[in-house]
């Protein structure tokens, strides 16, 4: 073969054995491993969807969106039916801080008797309960006489109650008539709207959840400092004992998670009250006298106090994870070079277990801001945290929408924090085992 045609061969596109081109052959593997691990995933995936993100996104629909007022869905057929459509347009046709006039109240009269047909009366003034108290009756009882009402509408409307002239009353109508606010978001932050629909400050005695808040965020980052506290050394001892002691001690650390969580909860009640055995152990050995018994428990105090021993292991594994494989000849070379014990300490060994501290910290704050039953048992109502307020919500007042906003922005704040421990630390540095 001449010097030409062996430079033509050698310039022209490389191939596989049986022909086809090297890039595509390398593509078309490329994409089958990756149809194939994708396969593998695929019923984590699907799980991972239906179980944490539609809920997580219906959460936040619904912390936007409260169809009540505007929307009923019938029982039987599944049906939605409007409410409120004249009213609606009139709020549309009109902006805010406009007073009702007699189109207004001829809608209102419109709307209630077709709510009153449809049997949704109740629903609509639960709505705007939520807002203005004792709307629900408010609405109920003038739905009763709605077909009965006759022009002017205005002054019949008022003759069944003069509560139907609150501007108030009016502006959470228009708010509740959108199909999407952060109303919700206001009340969870003890925002409100002033009669023109300003954003102003909630009164003193309902602004209950920015406290709440700042509750959560201040006691859980204490039970985490105190976790921290007793975990390190507990931590270090199992790491630097001979593995067969270690194991063992490991036992006394994994017992808290063999027990029921209500039955660690309701132990400390035994303990922790006034006449329980803390304070009998205390008064036998004179640290305090029968009449002036520590009230430990329901209140802020018995929180944190359960909360840290059921916490406690969830920091205590991950520094163990971290501290195991620390080779102790590091902290020996630092001594020999002249450190001092507890300078060997500082700027050798404990720089090596901040994945583990950042790890366990991270793990102990984020299960502590969003517990509930702990609280609920032996928090009284000083220890309570917003995970108990939005039970109320979701149970009793069935305010699911606050109760969405409340978990949204304790949510937000969790996500921040993550971000936070990405930025300082580095996701990839995270040791949980």
């Amino acid at each position: 073969m001449s010097d030409a045609s062996h430079d033509s061969v050698q310039s022209g596109p490389l191939t596989t054995a049986d022909g086809k081109p090297l890039k595509a052959a390398l593509a078309s593997a490329q994409a089958h491993r990756t149809r194939r691990a994708f396969y593998l995933v695929a019923p984590l995936l699907f799980f991972v969807v239906i179980t944490f993100l539609m809920p997580i996104g219906q959460l936040l629909t619904k912390s936007v969106n409260n169809p009540a007022f505007y929307s009923w869905q019938d029982r039987d057929t599944g049906e939605k039916i409007p409410l409120m459509v004249d009213l609606r347009a009139w709020f549309d046709a009109h902006p805010a801080g406009t007073g009702p006039d007699e189109a207004a109240y001829a809608a209102l009269v419109t709307g209630l008797v077709h709510a009153k047909e449809v049997k949704a009366q109740g629903q609509i003034g639960t709505r705007i309960n939520y807002e203005v108290s004792g709307s629900r009756s408010l609405f109920t009882k003038t739905a009763r006489k709605a077909d009965k009402l006759e022009p002017p509408y205005k002054e019949a409307v008022l003759d069944v109650d003069k509560d139907w002239d609150d501007p108030k009353l009016w502006n959470s109508m228009r708010n509740a008539s959108k199909a999407f606010t952060i109303d919700f978001y206001l009340s969870a932050l003890d925002r409100t709207r002033d009669d023109s629909g300003n954003i102003i400050k909630a009164d003193e005695e309902r602004a209950v959840y920015i406290l709440l808040f700042e509750r959560t965020l201040v006691m859980s980052a204490l039970i985490t400092f105190i976790t921290f506290l007793l975990g390190f050394p507990i931590a270090h001892l199992l790491a630097t004992l001979p593995l067969r002691h270690s194991n063992l001690l490991m036992i006394f650390v994994l017992l808290p998670f063999w027990t029921s969580l209500l039955v660690r909860t309701t132990s400390w009640i035994v303990l922790l009250q006034s006449q329980g055995v803390v304070n009998d152990i205390w008064v036998s050995v004179g640290l305090i006298s029968d009449e002036n018994r520590l009230q430990m428990i329901y209140n802020q105090a018995g929180t944190i106090i359960a909360m840290t021993h059921i916490l406690l292991p969830f920091m205590v594994l991950p520094l163990y994870s971290v501290m195991r494989p620390i080779d102790p000849s590091y902290v020996r070379a630092a001594r020999s070079l002249g450190a001092t014990s507890w300078t060997a300490f500082r700027r050798i060994y404990m720089p090596q277990t901040i994945p583990g501290i950042g790890a366990g910290g991270l793990l102990v704050f984020i299960l502590a801001v969003g517990y509930y039953i702990t609280p609920a048992l032996v928090g009284g109502s000083t220890g309570q945290l917003i995970s108990n307020l939005i039970a109320f919500h979701m149970q009793n007042s069935l305010n699911w929408s606050l109760a969405a906003a409340l978990a949204s922005l304790l949510l937000f704040a969790v996500l921040l924090l993550y971000w936070l421990y990405d930025r300082l630390i580095g996701i990839d540095n995270l040791k949980l085992g």
